[in-house]
């Protein structure tokens, strides 16, 4: 044998060995399981109205001697207008069969710092929190007469900068609100008429308001009820 064939010879062996030495590691690595790539796909909480961060949803309301409405900080600022300042929510929202909370606090001014329009059924109804010189609570209105002078009228004491939590039950059968842990309404609807006060026209169907008062609104939430509610 030549040079050249002995050394092509031993090229060949050193070859063969290197395959049979490597060979079964890249077997190894091609059956080796696959790594599996999570996705974690973050959900809207849809009982959520407002984000904390923007008014996506909702439009300020074009009462026309509004205050200014911004977000600051997770609060929604209503100013102070010469008359109602408010919000509307522009997407779907239920008749009948739910529950809204919110908190909501007075910074400045001696009017409501909240006021909730509402659909029951087909007529609308408004939550007034701290109306008629600032400690009126009730329903306008009911049979045409306003939160002033229904049966759903309430006095109360509402304190500056302070946040209330405040809750808000609708079905076929009774309207119902807490503030705080106080059931302050508790109306059976039965033959009675439902409407609303020309201020808060634009609030249809849902929207929330002051009165010639800076409010600070935050947390609201929209809860459909079960029939165990």
């Amino acid at each position: 044998m030549t040079e050249s064939g002995r050394y092509a010879s031993g090229y060949s062996i050193a070859a063969i060995l290197f395959c049979l030495i490597i060979q079964p590691g890249c077997s190894e690595r091609k059956n080796a399981p696959k790594k599996e790539t999570v996705v974690i796909q973050e959900t809207r909480d849809t009982s959520v109205l407002f984000d904390g961060k923007s008014l996506e949803g909702w439009e300020v309301t074009n009462f026309g001697p509004q205050g200014p409405v911004y977000v600051s900080g997770s609060d929604i600022i209503l100013g102070m207008g010469d008359g109602c300042t408010g919000i509307t929510w522009k997407r779907a929202f239920p008749r009948t069969g739910y529950e809204v909370s919110l908190d909501a606090r007075r910074v400045a001014g001696n009017d409501f710092f909240c006021g909730i329009t509402f659909p029951v059924g087909k007529s609308p109804c408004t939550l007034i929190v701290g109306g008629w010189g600032g400690a009126t609570v009730g329903l306008s209105s009911i049979d045409g007469r306003d939160a002033a002078e229904n049966e759903t009228t309430k006095i109360m004491n509402f304190e500056k900068d302070r946040w209330y939590h405040i809750r808000l039950m609708v079905t076929d059968k009774f309207i119902k609100s807490w503030i705080d842990s106080v059931k302050v309404v508790d109306f059976t609807l039965g033959n009675k008429k439902l409407s609303i006060r020309p201020e808060v026209e634009l609030s249809r169907p849902f929207g929330i308001a002051s009165w010639t008062t800076t409010a600070a609104i935050r947390n609201i939430r929209l809860r459909k009820l079960g029939l165990t509610d």
